[in-house]
């Protein structure tokens, strides 16, 4: 039975049987669920927070299949999951780093030029390829926004966003290392 749509979008009879309480369904809707919200999570997510993202997502559509009003918005209701996982990951590991943040800091005081330079480019190699080429582009080719937006084809604000977690992203590397 192929399950999957072309277009990535679920069938919607599998779905229904999940909503309906077929634990088999329940079970192939996941399977097949699991690779894309890893992808998303490991577009979205800090590396460090793809796997328990992903766990969080499926286990809500695990307890959650049954409550589903329309079968037709299940993939934007299972992304829309996916991207809350990802940011409440983010917020946790933001508000409980502020000590470690001051530690890194007087740790990187007293670095080398040339050793903060290495952290750096190791953070920065550390990004996907996605939020590293944004930074690149903007901290070390010095482009605009503007003008990152028409090399790489995208909106003001998604280059603005790229730049945003990959600043974080870049934050976190530093601190934890």
């Amino acid at each position: 039975m192929s399950v999957l749509v072309r277009a990535g979008r679920f069938n919607p009879s599998l779905i229904e049987a999940a909503r309906g309480g077929d634990t088999e369904a329940l079970v192939s809707l996941i399977a097949l669920a699991q690779p894309d919200i890893r992808r998303y999570a490991a577009r979205n997510c800090r590396a460090a927070d793809i796997d328990d993202a992903v766990q969080e997502t499926l286990l809500l559509l695990y307890r959650r299949v049954g409550t589903l009003r329309a079968v037709t918005s299940f993939s934007a209701w299972l992304f829309a999951v996916a991207r809350r996982a990802c940011l409440r990951l983010l917020r946790r590991a933001a508000g409980g780093t502020e000590a470690a943040a001051d530690a890194a800091e007087a740790r990187l005081a007293h670095l080398a030029p040339e050793d903060i330079r290495i952290d750096l480019s190791r953070a920065i190699q550390s990004l996907p390829d996605h939020y590293r080429e944004v930074i690149l582009l903007r901290d070390i080719e010095e482009l605009s926004i503007d003008e990152i937006a028409g090399v790489l084809g995208l909106t003001r604000e998604s280059v603005k966003a790229r730049i945003h977690r990959a600043r974080l992203m870049i934050r976190e590397y530093l601190i934890r290392d």
